[in-house]
């Protein structure tokens, strides 16, 4: 018995006809032997789990720089938030939960030390800018190193949903659909819980009329937005919020972004992170030989900007410190 091919038929007989099955994929860029066990996405999925770059996500700024304390997010935390979510969304509409899970933990796989600072320094000192969605997809597709010498090898699907999870482009499955909302439902939620916790807020700063239309703590606007997305996309072929809940959303997202995202307070070491970045890519420019061997090689693929650039891309925050610190600061004489 196969059971890979136990799992495809009960897609087939228990997921909506709006799901994307297994056996729907348009393929990987590469062929390869199908797997006796799991289907395509499940592979997708272990891919990314298992590589050295999601795991570099847990030393990854998500709002606050290098905090003190272990119970503020960091890029990999928010990662499985936006996994749990969707998965949750995923079952209640009988969508396909693996690919679904598989594009939460891809989808931030690419993203700058310090976060979205990083990005945005990265994106001005790197000629042909950086996005950090399409880095991620860079990530999967080239960079984090697989079974055929350079790349994972992801599903057309899988791709798909971590290229678009932002930005302007929807992704072309309801499952990559359910990720870029469920995304937005985690960072807002627990952005507002960490902002808190470090006194950048009061929970009394926070719009009274979104608190009455979301939720007046953390797990009860988690639940209704759920909630309210499983109602609104229930045997349809889009995901969507009711247009009240997309409103009060949103003008909380705007909040976030005027109080805790920009806030001085909050943002007071970014001009240091950005200094750090800026000068370790022009650093390397001019020093490629000091590039790890493993990362060098990729120069005469990639070329020496692309590979400085991926180069701090995939730093850690306290990577990208201690290296700063090894460049430019002198050490005591030993």
């Amino acid at each position: 018995m196969i059971f890979r091919e136990i799992t495809e038929i009960m897609e087939e007989n228990h997921l909506s006809p709006f799901a994307t099955k297994s056996t729907q994929t348009k393929g990987r860029k590469i062929s390869e032997e199908e797997c006796m066990i799991r289907t395509e996405y499940q592979r997708d999925r272990d891919r990314i789990l298992h590589s050295k770059a999601f795991r570099r996500l847990k030393h990854k700024t998500q709002v606050f720089l290098s905090p003190e304390g272990d119970h503020y997010r960091t890029r990999l935390t928010h990662t499985l938030e936006v996994a749990q979510i969707g998965r949750t969304i995923a079952r209640a509409l009988k969508l396909n939960e693996d690919l679904t899970e598989a594009i939460a933990l891809g989808h931030d796989i690419g993203h700058t030390p310090f976060g979205h600072s990083g990005e945005k320094i990265l994106n001005i000192t790197h000629k042909k800018g950086f996005k950090h969605n399409e880095h991620s997809l860079r990530v999967v597709d080239y960079l984090e190193r697989g079974k055929l010498g350079y790349g994972l090898n992801l599903t057309y699907e899988v791709r798909d949903g971590i290229l678009n999870h932002t930005g302007e482009k929807q992704p072309i499955t309801l499952e990559g659909q359910v990720v870029r909302i469920s995304d937005r439902i985690a960072y807002i939620n627990h952005d507002i819980d960490d902002a808190i916790r470090a006194k950048i807020l009061r929970f009394n700063d926070i719009p009274k009329d979104c608190l009455n239309i979301l939720g007046k703590n953390h797990s009860e606007r988690i639940n209704r937005m759920i909630v309210d997305v499983i109602k609104n996309s229930y045997d349809k072929r889009k995901i969507r919020m009711s247009e009240e809940k997309w409103v009060y959303t949103n003008k909380l997202r705007k909040f976030m972004f005027a109080n805790v995202y920009l806030d001085k307070k909050a943002k007071k070491e970014e001009d240091k992170a950005q200094y750090i970045v800026e000068q370790l890519y022009h650093y390397f420019l001019k020093n490629q030989y000091n590039i790890p061997e493993e990362i060098r090689k990729q120069v005469d693929l990639f070329g020496l900007e692309e590979t400085v650039k991926d180069y701090i891309a995939g730093m850690s925050d306290r990577y990208a410190i201690n290296k700063y610190l090894e460049i430019y600061v002198p050490s005591a004489w030993k």
